[in-house]
């Protein structure tokens, strides 16, 4: 015989005797129905805008750069590494071919390589400048002090290494024919000056990588500023300060601020954000190419070991320092890019699993050591969800409910033990 089919959540709405089926009282649903009061029902988070399936491309494409550009840096640095020294020393006892790649007047060595930190500083600047403004919201002054000074130090470092390297070859050198003390008056007359040539292609190729690749971290969940700019929105429309959300700490006018300069700035970042994985990729390419025809193996390893430790002295030792400017990048007037319980919050208050195990008869010192166990995977299980998702929006409503919902499943326990005794 079949029984009644017991619902889910209790009567709320605390009147006595049996309601009609029509008054929703005693329904299947889960909280947030009519009965659910107006405190409890305005953390309800407002949806999000449909997508656009031009939207949906351009996210598609994003993600393929940042796949190509986000390559483990310290796995890369190691390729790095371990090229310049195997392939150049194939390169050196190993005769290529001699292709138009060789010749040290094709098309990419004279506009490409020879000003390749110039093609960087024409995508790294405007995407530095207008991802540093939005994430200090519009901030300049801070801005100009705790990020530029980043592309202001990685020029500095790029001047003052080709400069010593040319030191070098022209100090330590000596030209094929005797009587040409300097290295400009041997080139003159036709004659080759040999000396000790540190590879300048293949340092700023890698310089201009890791630069590449560092400066574009802030790109990195970009897309949740959106979502927080919604939520945050929305807790203030209702004057709720509970949450995690990143931008609580941001007064109206930062908001105002923000909430602008990202419509308006995010288009042109992640189209300078495409163009950085492109030329990063070129960059890859053109080492290759240096490390086959260009330098000995010795010029271009020691060239590499010193771009890769002048990248690691500034963004991994420098830069993340608290307390030294600049500051590191991604680094604003809030912290988007650190995982937060915000967006959705999967798990009730850690006392709820406490006062079920402890409030359920019968429960002995079994339960309630099983319950200090796996106290998160408990609460886990007692989150009512669909496919996956919790279906309370609310952690209040979520908590109101399953106190109710408890009391109510001890009392029918009780009546249940008293009847069959």
């Amino acid at each position: 015989m079949a029984t009644k089919r017991r619902p889910l959540r209790p009567n709320l709405g605390g009147g006595s005797g049996p309601a009609p089926n029509t008054s929703g009282t005693n329904m299947n649903f889960r909280p947030g129905g009519p009965d659910i009061s107006r405190s409890e029902a305005r953390g309800t988070r407002p949806t999000a805008a449909p997508t656009s399936v031009r939207e949906i491309l351009v996210m598609g494409i994003i993600h393929l750069c940042k796949k190509i550009i986000f390559f483990n840096t310290d796995l890369k640095v190691a390729l790095y590494l371990g090229s310049l020294f195997v392939i150049s020393v194939i390169g050196d006892f190993v005769p290529f071919p001699k292709t138009y790649f060789a010749r040290s007047d094709n098309l990419f060595n004279l506009y490409f390589v020879k000003v390749g930190w110039g093609w960087t500083l024409l995508f790294v600047v405007p995407f530095l400048v207008l991802s540093a403004y939005t994430i200090t919201c519009g901030d300049h002054k801070r801005m100009l002090r705790h990020h530029f000074p980043r592309i202001v130090i990685a020029t500095f470092f790029w001047f003052f290494w080709t400069k010593l390297f040319n030191v070098v070859e022209t100090s330590y050198g000596r030209c094929t024919i005797r009587g040409f003390a300097s290295k400009s008056s041997c080139l003159k007359a036709g004659h080759l000056w040999q000396g000790f040539d540190i590879s300048g292609h293949a340092f700023i190729l890698i310089h201009s990588s890791l630069v590449l690749i560092e400066e574009a971290r802030p790109i990195v969940k970009w897309e949740t500023i959106k979502e927080h700019i919604r939520n945050e929105l929305h807790n203030r429309s209702i004057s709720e300060n509970t949450g995690s959300n990143p931008l609580r700490g941001l007064n109206e006018e930062q908001m105002r601020s923000l909430q602008f300069l990202y419509k308006r700035l995010t288009p042109i970042i992640r189209t300078l954000f495409i163009g950085m994985a492109a030329l990063q990729l070129l960059w890859d390419i053109m080492l290759v190419g240096t490390m086959l025809y260009y330098h000995r193996m010795i010029e271009k390893v020691i060239s590499g070991i010193i771009a890769i430790l002048t990248w690691y002295f500034t963004y991994r030792f420098w830069y993340p320092t608290p307390g030294l400017l600049p500051d590191a990048p991604g680094f604003g007037s809030f912290s988007y890019q650190r995982a937060t319980r915000d967006s959705f919050p999967l798990k009730r208050h850690s006392h709820l699993g406490a006062n079920s195990s402890a409030n359920t008869p019968g429960a002995g010192g079994a339960s309630s050591s099983r319950a200090h166990t796996n106290g998160s995977s408990s609460r886990e299980q007692q989150i009512p969800k669909f496919m996956g998702m919790p279906l309370f929006t609310n952690v209040k409503a979520a908590s109101a409910a399953a106190s109710v919902q408890q009391a109510e499943q001890q009392r029918r326990d009780q009546q249940a033990s008293v009847t069959e005794s």
